[in-house]
């Protein structure tokens, strides 16, 4: 399943100047953590349990071993971490790449909800596959294997998993009635590029984005808008416009209003896949609601001061000092302190 391509080092400024045209990755971003939120609202205004039948509950192995965790166990107890992947793939069915990577961490001790990316060509080590990009491991061994790799490269907990695909994300948008985002300039040509595929493949007509600045995307342009990768920093701030349309969801969905709640949980919960059972979403949408979190906070590792793009065998990794990003994510996601901003500039 593996499909690299071959790039410079300098890969994130070169790419702007490459003439060659290369197959589009499709990346998708999660707004499935949104599903607890939902779920915690509306155990307030009575949303019943039999809502959750909607979602797809896809059962892994709780075992520390099979999951690569060997922190000890319950160290943390007032920290969840949830993997979420945006996956690669134009069917069900199909065996996909996690183009998007994300750790959903529900911070008890410190009442936040943080999202954390996770650079998908991070050159890692996976089970059974050597050395590798992270975003392979789903593709090779699906959520299990992608979850263990996060774990035992990172040391972390994860034990469960959400995950979204390129067209139930661009539904879930839709049904939101899209989202807000500050388009540059610099993306309006790759916005309306990117929806080319999505419009041949689904039979449906692109609307274009015309303008730059702060507009209403529909599901379509905002899917495209977040695939971009060859204006800016590159992948870096292609996370970071994932993060972006994340937020205004989040945000879009907090002002709806309770009313509204019930029926958007309903048209979301569909289109949502997860190891979490219905209990334990039950659990988690109250234990969330009853933290009384009012913002999403965000980070994104490896860190660029401790990473390099590398060219081995012929192929483009992202290479960093394991050892220092695990310390540096470890003090953000279990201790619930940040890294300097500067470590993430070039």
């Amino acid at each position: 399943m593996s499909r690299n391509v071959k790039r410079p080092v300098s890969a994130p400024t070169a790419s702007k100047k490459r003439k060659k045209k290369k197959k589009k990755a499709v990346t998708v971003f999660l707004l499935s953590f949104l599903v607890i939120i939902l779920l915690g609202i509306g155990l307030g205004i009575g949303f019943v349990a039999s809502q959750l039948n909607k979602i797809k509950i896809t059962p892994i192995s709780k075992s520390r071993e099979d999951l690569g965790i060997s922190r000890e166990a319950k160290k943390e107890k007032d920290i969840i971490n949830i993997a979420f992947f945006g996956l690669d793939r134009r069917t069900k069915n199909e065996a996909s790449r996690s183009d998007a990577i994300m750790i959903a961490t529900i911070d008890k001790t410190h009442k936040k909800l943080k999202l954390t990316s996770i650079t998908r060509d991070t050159y890692v080590n996976i089970d059974g596959h050597g050395k590798d990009k992270l975003n392979h491991a789903y593709a090779f061994g699906g959520p299990q294997l992608a979850i263990k790799t996060l774990n035992k490269n990172f040391n972390l907990d994860i034990t469960d998993y959400v995950a979204v695909d390129f067209y139930s994300f661009e539904k879930i948008i839709d049904s939101l009635g899209g989202v807000e985002i500050d388009v540059k300039k610099s993306e309006l040509a790759l916005v309306n590029s990117y929806m080319e595929e999505t419009s041949r493949l689904e039979g449906k007509k692109k609307v274009p984005v015309t303008r730059a600045g702060k507009q209403n995307l529909n599901g379509m342009q905002a899917v495209a808008y977040s695939r971009i990768r060859y204006v800016g920093d590159g992948d870096f701030e292609r996370t970071e416009r994932q993060r972006r349309v994340l937020n205004a969801i989040f945000e879009k969905v907090k002002s709806a209003g309770p009313a509204k709640f019930a029926s958007i949980a309903s048209t979301i919960l569909p289109y949502t896949e997860t190891s979490i059972s219905k209990t334990d979403i039950l659990s988690l949408g109250a234990e969330t609601f009853n933290m009384g979190i009012g913002n999403l906070e965000q980070e994104r590792f490896p860190l660029k001061k401790h990473s390099e793009g590398k060219i081995i065998n012929g192929i483009w990794y992202y290479v960093t000092n394991i050892e220092t990003t695990r310390d540096y994510l470890d003090k953000y996601i279990f201790e619930d302190i940040k890294p300097d901003s500067s470590l993430n500039q070039d």
